[in-house]
């Protein structure tokens, strides 16, 4: 079919548009690249804008040495990847039941009502810090990860993908002589990847970037997550730069620069997941989400 000049133009105006939105997005991003490149006397003078000025891998070196640091990214790490485990599972095995229709699943909409008013109405932070607390999880890496296990905004999503699957193919497969757990492991779930894949990105990057959990569930420094150790260091300038011995490391890492370098590092493993999981994203998203 053959485009109309306005067509065209409308096109290629918001290809533009769309370009400069991308530039202005990545603007920051390569600027703090640039500074943690640069000496720190170079930072300190606002020469460095998107380019290094007196190109220098100490801060990175630091970083990659610093025990703390690399304790912390171990902490986020397992944080992650425990975190992934138990939320799908619990996000699956909930999604399932409550994607069955009433005549089905007798009482089906009292209990899913029963998991979204909690959406919109929370415990608090201080009933649930006291739940932690009386639990036993305090200064341990569960009480990062049970406290928020059950996410209803991804068990929504995930019952809203399973009710558009065809039923027929439930109904085959009970013919078949498989039951409920059949159906689920061998069938739904294959179907879902598009969904779980999109939620997975969705957990991986919540329990990543989460920081204030760990600053009120974790007491010793040595047991913070990344982005509470980070957070930390930004509250209090100086922190890390006093810990450098080395003269001649001195004259080129600073606070900021060193700050640079561990926020480039801490993104590293969401920018290398994303490319994996972008495929399933749009279509994840979307199927889960238009039906009641």
């Amino acid at each position: 079919m053959k485009r109309s000049a306005g067509k065209i133009t409308f096109d290629y105006l918001n290809m533009t548009i769309l370009f400069l939105i991308s530039l202005l997005c990545l603007f920051p991003y390569i600027h703090i690249l640039a500074v943690s490149l640069s000496s720190s006397a170079s930072v300190a003078e606002g020469k460095v804008t998107f380019w290094p000025v007196d190109f220098t891998m100490n801060s990175y070196n630091f970083v990659a040495s610093g025990s703390r640091f690399m304790t912390a990214f171990g902490i986020s790490a397992k944080r992650v990847l425990l975190g992934v485990v138990i939320y799908m599972i619990i996000t699956a095995i909930t999604a399932y039941p409550l994607s069955k229709e009433d005549r089905r699943f007798k009482s089906r909409t009292v209990y899913v009502w029963y998991f979204v008013v909690t959406m919109f109405v929370s415990g608090g932070l201080i009933p649930t810090f006291l739940v932690v607390r009386s639990t036993g999880l305090m200064d341990s890496i569960w009480a990062l990860i049970l406290p928020g296990a059950v996410q209803i905004f991804n068990i929504v999503i995930l019952l809203n993908f399973l009710r558009g699957l065809p039923k027929e193919l439930e109904e085959s497969s009970f013919l078949d002589g498989g039951g409920h757990l059949t159906y689920f492991l061998r069938i739904a779930l294959p179907l879902s990847v598009p969904c779980l894949m999109t939620l997975t990105l969705f957990t991986i990057v919540y329990h990543w970037n989460a920081w204030f959990d760990g600053l009120i569930y974790i007491n010793s420094p040595d047991r913070y997550p990344l982005q509470t150790y980070i957070q930390m260091n930004v509250i209090e300038p100086g922190r890390r730069v006093r810990d450098i011995t080395d003269l001649d490391v001195l004259k080129t890492v600073s606070q900021s620069t060193l700050r640079a370098a561990e926020v480039l590092v801490t993104s590293i493993p969401v920018l290398l997941a994303y490319p994996f999981i972008q495929k399933y994203f749009i279509t994840g998203i979307t199927l889960g989400s238009v039906k009641e």
